[in-house]
Protein backbone atom coordinates (compact mmCIF):
# COMPACT_ATOMS: atom_id res chain seq x y z
CA UNK A 1 0.00 0.00 0.00
CA UNK A 2 1.53 3.66 -1.20
CA UNK A 3 1.67 5.74 1.80
CA UNK A 4 1.18 10.01 1.84
CA UNK A 5 4.07 11.28 3.40
CA UNK A 6 3.98 13.20 6.51
CA UNK A 7 0.13 14.04 8.44
CA UNK A 8 0.43 17.19 10.89
CA UNK A 9 -2.32 18.50 13.54
CA UNK A 10 -1.62 20.85 16.09
CA UNK A 11 -1.66 25.07 16.49
CA UNK A 12 -0.03 28.36 14.71
CA UNK A 13 3.07 26.88 16.07
CA UNK A 14 2.27 23.99 13.49
CA UNK A 15 0.44 25.75 11.25
CA UNK A 16 3.36 28.27 10.32
CA UNK A 17 3.67 31.72 8.96
CA UNK A 18 4.81 35.09 9.58
CA UNK A 19 7.96 37.45 9.18
CA UNK A 20 10.99 36.16 7.11
CA UNK A 21 14.39 35.95 8.97
CA UNK A 22 17.48 36.87 6.91
CA UNK A 23 14.98 36.50 3.97
CA UNK A 24 14.07 33.19 4.89
CA UNK A 25 10.76 32.29 5.12
CA UNK A 26 8.80 31.20 8.09
CA UNK A 27 7.10 27.61 7.26
CA UNK A 28 6.03 24.89 9.75
CA UNK A 29 8.68 22.80 11.20
CA UNK A 30 6.32 19.70 10.03
CA UNK A 31 6.87 20.73 6.74
CA UNK A 32 10.18 20.99 6.66
CA UNK A 33 10.57 17.54 8.26
CA UNK A 34 8.83 16.86 5.65
CA UNK A 35 10.99 18.30 2.92
CA UNK A 36 13.88 16.80 4.89
CA UNK A 37 12.51 13.05 4.28
CA UNK A 38 11.62 13.58 0.60
CA UNK A 39 8.25 13.02 1.33
CA UNK A 40 4.52 15.26 0.34
CA UNK A 41 3.02 17.28 3.33
CA UNK A 42 -0.47 17.16 4.24
CA UNK A 43 -1.15 19.84 7.47
CA UNK A 44 -4.40 20.72 9.51
CA UNK A 45 -3.17 22.72 11.93
CA UNK A 46 -4.86 25.78 13.22
CA UNK A 47 -3.48 29.15 14.61
CA UNK A 48 -5.17 29.44 18.08
CA UNK A 49 -5.98 25.39 18.44
CA UNK A 50 -6.31 23.87 21.75
CA UNK A 51 -6.23 19.66 21.98
CA UNK A 52 -10.12 19.75 21.95
CA UNK A 53 -10.21 21.50 18.62
CA UNK A 54 -7.74 18.88 16.89
CA UNK A 55 -10.42 16.63 17.70
CA UNK A 56 -13.71 18.57 16.64
CA UNK A 57 -11.94 20.91 13.68
CA UNK A 58 -8.74 19.04 12.15
CA UNK A 59 -9.68 15.69 12.14
CA UNK A 60 -12.90 16.38 10.63
CA UNK A 61 -11.22 18.86 8.05
CA UNK A 62 -9.06 15.77 7.34
CA UNK A 63 -11.97 13.59 6.68
CA UNK A 64 -13.51 15.54 4.60
CA UNK A 65 -10.99 16.62 2.45
CA UNK A 66 -8.83 13.64 2.35
CA UNK A 67 -9.98 11.15 -1.07
CA UNK A 68 -10.32 7.83 0.80
CA UNK A 69 -10.03 9.38 4.22
CA UNK A 70 -10.47 5.92 5.57
CA UNK A 71 -7.97 3.82 3.71
CA UNK A 72 -5.28 6.52 3.52
CA UNK A 73 -2.17 5.60 5.20
CA UNK A 74 1.00 8.08 5.94
CA UNK A 75 4.89 7.33 6.78
CA UNK A 76 5.04 10.24 9.36
CA UNK A 77 2.04 11.76 11.95
CA UNK A 78 2.73 15.10 13.80
CA UNK A 79 1.04 16.24 16.76
CA UNK A 80 2.31 19.34 18.13
CA UNK A 81 -0.75 20.60 20.68
CA UNK A 82 -1.01 22.10 23.98
CA UNK A 83 0.52 24.93 24.22
CA UNK A 84 -2.65 27.28 24.23
CA UNK A 85 -4.21 24.74 26.27
CA UNK A 86 -1.64 25.36 29.16
CA UNK A 87 -1.18 29.10 28.50
CA UNK A 88 -5.01 29.70 29.42
CA UNK A 89 -6.42 30.23 32.66
CA UNK A 90 -8.85 27.57 32.15
CA UNK A 91 -6.19 24.91 31.87
CA UNK A 92 -7.47 21.65 32.56
CA UNK A 93 -5.25 18.60 32.53
CA UNK A 94 -7.55 15.80 32.75
CA UNK A 95 -9.51 17.43 29.88
CA UNK A 96 -6.05 17.78 27.51
CA UNK A 97 -5.84 14.04 28.80
CA UNK A 98 -8.55 12.46 27.09
CA UNK A 99 -8.23 14.83 24.17
CA UNK A 100 -4.62 14.47 23.64
CA UNK A 101 -5.11 10.66 23.87
CA UNK A 102 -7.40 10.37 21.34
CA UNK A 103 -5.60 12.76 18.75
CA UNK A 104 -2.99 10.19 18.65
CA UNK A 105 -4.53 7.26 18.66
CA UNK A 106 -6.31 8.82 15.34
CA UNK A 107 -3.03 9.31 14.07
CA UNK A 108 -1.34 5.92 15.06
CA UNK A 109 -4.42 3.91 13.37
CA UNK A 110 -3.08 6.08 9.88
CA UNK A 111 1.04 6.59 10.19
CA UNK A 112 3.54 3.99 10.40
CA UNK A 113 5.13 6.27 13.11
CA UNK A 114 3.72 8.98 15.15
CA UNK A 115 5.95 12.11 16.28
CA UNK A 116 4.85 14.22 19.28
CA UNK A 117 6.74 17.25 21.20
CA UNK A 118 6.80 18.46 24.71
CA UNK A 119 6.62 22.19 25.09
CA UNK A 120 9.65 24.70 26.42
CA UNK A 121 9.45 25.42 30.12
CA UNK A 122 9.70 28.97 29.67
CA UNK A 123 6.90 29.75 27.83
CA UNK A 124 4.95 33.01 27.25
CA UNK A 125 4.91 36.38 29.11
CA UNK A 126 3.50 36.06 31.87
CA UNK A 127 5.07 32.51 31.78
CA UNK A 128 2.41 29.10 31.91
CA UNK A 129 4.72 28.29 34.90
CA UNK A 130 4.60 25.12 36.55
CA UNK A 131 1.57 23.95 34.35
CA UNK A 132 4.05 23.47 31.94
CA UNK A 133 6.07 20.76 33.01
CA UNK A 134 2.41 18.56 33.85
CA UNK A 135 1.30 19.26 30.37
CA UNK A 136 4.99 17.62 29.33
CA UNK A 137 4.65 15.05 31.67
CA UNK A 138 1.21 14.18 30.35
CA UNK A 139 2.24 14.12 26.61
CA UNK A 140 5.52 11.93 27.50
CA UNK A 141 3.20 9.28 29.44
CA UNK A 142 0.81 9.10 26.63
CA UNK A 143 3.38 8.82 23.82
CA UNK A 144 4.67 6.08 25.90
CA UNK A 145 1.78 4.56 25.96
CA UNK A 146 1.13 4.38 22.70
CA UNK A 147 4.62 4.19 21.28
CA UNK A 148 5.01 7.61 19.96
CA UNK A 149 8.09 9.30 19.17
CA UNK A 150 8.73 12.22 21.43
CA UNK A 151 10.71 15.66 20.49
CA UNK A 152 12.16 16.90 23.88
CA UNK A 153 12.25 21.02 23.76
CA UNK A 154 11.92 22.26 27.25
CA UNK A 155 14.98 23.87 27.19
CA UNK A 156 14.79 25.48 23.64
CA UNK A 157 14.20 28.63 23.32
CA UNK A 158 17.01 31.40 22.21
CA UNK A 159 17.04 35.09 20.69
CA UNK A 160 16.65 34.12 17.72
CA UNK A 161 14.93 31.21 17.76
CA UNK A 162 11.91 32.47 19.71
CA UNK A 163 10.27 35.51 19.21
CA UNK A 164 9.46 38.04 21.43
CA UNK A 165 6.06 36.39 22.80
CA UNK A 166 8.02 33.61 24.22
CA UNK A 167 5.79 31.43 22.08
CA UNK A 168 6.06 31.31 18.24
CA UNK A 169 9.06 30.00 17.05
CA UNK A 170 11.17 32.28 14.14
CA UNK A 171 11.76 31.32 11.10
CA UNK A 172 15.04 29.83 12.12
CA UNK A 173 13.52 28.45 15.11
CA UNK A 174 11.12 26.53 13.02
CA UNK A 175 14.13 24.94 10.94
CA UNK A 176 15.78 24.47 14.66
CA UNK A 177 12.90 22.42 15.84
CA UNK A 178 13.05 20.01 12.59
CA UNK A 179 16.79 19.61 12.66
CA UNK A 180 15.95 18.18 15.87
CA UNK A 181 12.70 16.05 15.07
CA UNK A 182 15.10 14.63 11.96
CA UNK A 183 17.05 13.55 14.83
CA UNK A 184 14.48 11.32 16.49
CA UNK A 185 13.08 10.19 13.25
CA UNK A 186 16.70 9.19 11.92
CA UNK A 187 17.57 7.51 15.68
CA UNK A 188 14.55 5.41 14.95
CA UNK A 189 14.91 4.37 11.42
CA UNK A 190 13.29 6.92 8.88
CA UNK A 191 15.96 7.55 5.83
CA UNK A 192 16.82 11.45 5.76
CA UNK A 193 17.13 12.74 2.63
CA UNK A 194 18.67 16.24 3.38
CA UNK A 195 18.60 18.22 6.52
CA UNK A 196 16.34 21.44 6.55
CA UNK A 197 19.28 23.67 7.36
CA UNK A 198 20.85 23.01 4.16
CA UNK A 199 17.82 23.89 2.37
CA UNK A 200 18.13 27.34 2.98
CA UNK A 201 20.78 30.33 1.99
CA UNK A 202 21.28 33.22 3.43
CA UNK A 203 23.44 36.28 4.50
CA UNK A 204 23.76 38.58 7.50
CA UNK A 205 24.67 42.61 7.90
CA UNK A 206 25.90 44.21 10.89
CA UNK A 207 23.07 47.48 9.81
CA UNK A 208 20.48 44.48 9.83
CA UNK A 209 21.80 42.18 12.95
CA UNK A 210 21.29 46.10 14.48
CA UNK A 211 18.19 46.62 13.17
CA UNK A 212 16.74 42.91 14.30
CA UNK A 213 18.42 43.61 17.86
CA UNK A 214 16.63 46.76 18.41
CA UNK A 215 13.26 45.52 16.67
CA UNK A 216 13.37 42.74 19.01
CA UNK A 217 14.30 44.68 22.00
CA UNK A 218 10.90 46.99 21.16
CA UNK A 219 8.84 44.04 21.50
CA UNK A 220 10.20 42.27 24.07
CA UNK A 221 9.72 45.77 25.99
CA UNK A 222 6.03 45.68 25.18
CA UNK A 223 5.15 42.13 25.93
CA UNK A 224 7.05 42.39 29.55
CA UNK A 225 5.04 45.99 30.14
CA UNK A 226 1.51 43.80 29.18
CA UNK A 227 2.77 40.77 30.68
CA UNK A 228 3.14 42.53 34.03
CA UNK A 229 -0.09 44.85 33.87
CA UNK A 230 -1.97 41.56 33.93
CA UNK A 231 -0.32 39.64 36.28
CA UNK A 232 -0.93 42.77 38.69
CA UNK A 233 -4.13 42.85 37.79
CA UNK A 234 -4.58 39.09 38.71
CA UNK A 235 -2.79 39.32 41.82
CA UNK A 236 -5.28 42.09 43.12
CA UNK A 237 -8.10 39.39 42.60
CA UNK A 238 -9.82 41.50 39.31
CA UNK A 239 -9.54 38.15 37.42
CA UNK A 240 -8.41 39.74 34.04
CA UNK A 241 -7.97 36.33 31.33
CA UNK A 242 -6.45 36.80 28.54
CA UNK A 243 -8.29 34.79 25.83
CA UNK A 244 -7.37 31.03 24.77
CA UNK A 245 -3.25 32.08 24.80
CA UNK A 246 -1.98 31.81 21.51
CA UNK A 247 -1.58 34.86 19.51
CA UNK A 248 -0.63 37.35 22.47
CA UNK A 249 2.56 38.29 20.98
CA UNK A 250 1.44 38.86 17.95
CA UNK A 251 -1.40 41.15 18.36
CA UNK A 252 -3.89 38.31 17.54
CA UNK A 253 -6.95 37.62 19.67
Amino acid sequence: MSTLGVLAFGDSITNGGGELQWGVALQSWALWVARGLGLPYTGHAVDGAQASDVLQRQIPAFLARTRDAASARFDLGCLYIGVNDVRAVTWDAARFERDYGVALEFLHQRCGRVLTLTAPLDLGRPRAGAKVDELDRLIERLAASTGALVLDLRAFGARNLVMADHVHPTAFGQIAIAERAIDVLAADGMRVAVRPSELIDYETTWWGRLRGDARYAYRHAKVSVRAAYITARLRVGLGLGWGRGEGQGRGEK
